[in-house]
């Protein structure tokens, strides 16, 4: 099994503390109602929200998937980190055992946010992953992540 890294960073005008519960703690309900298209539902299926709960996430009828489950590995609140692991669900290929990733929120000097991430892929044998399959599989994340930061933007007292 080899694990291939991939970390990103990108900026949002929105400060961590609101970005943070958008993005974390009140996705399950605000993602399927912004971008149905996307997500359908995101439900707990074992667990209390907090670390080792796992969630399953059913995908909207333009994705190529149709659900996957991830674990919650990490939740740190009071300094923005959030880290997960897909664990089941047809995103995974028969070439990778899990993904993890990490998200920490830091305030930036302008009021908004520095999101930092860290994708961790564990693959099966010594299967090699291809940069742009990750990049397409980023390109999709970030899409959602602008549905967010202008919902955001568009609400300013959602999320406060």
């Amino acid at each position: 099994m080899g694990v291939f890294t991939y970390a990103d960073e990108s900026t949002s005008v929105i400060p961590p503390p609101r970005l943070f519960k958008a993005l974390v703690l009140e996705a399950d309900t605000l993602i399927p109602k912004i971008a149905p298209q996307s997500v359908k539902s995101a439900e707990i299926v074992e667990g209390d929200g907090g670390v080792g709960t796992i969630k399953k996430i059913s995908f909207g009828e333009g994705s190529h998937y149709s659900y996957v489950k991830h674990r919650i590995d990490g939740l740190d609140k009071d300094n923005f980190v959030y880290s997960y692991s897909l664990v089941e669900g047809d995103a995974l290929s028969d070439k990778v055992e899990k993904i993890s990733y990490e998200i920490k929120l830091v305030a930036s000097a302008d009021g908004g946010s520095v999101i930092k991430s860290t994708s961790n892929y564990h693959t099966k044998g010594d299967v090699e992953i291809k940069e742009e399959d990750v990049k397409a599989g980023k390109e999709k994340a970030t899409g959602l992540f602008k549905l967010i930061e202008n919902y955001l933007v568009a609400n300013p007292d959602a999320y406060n």
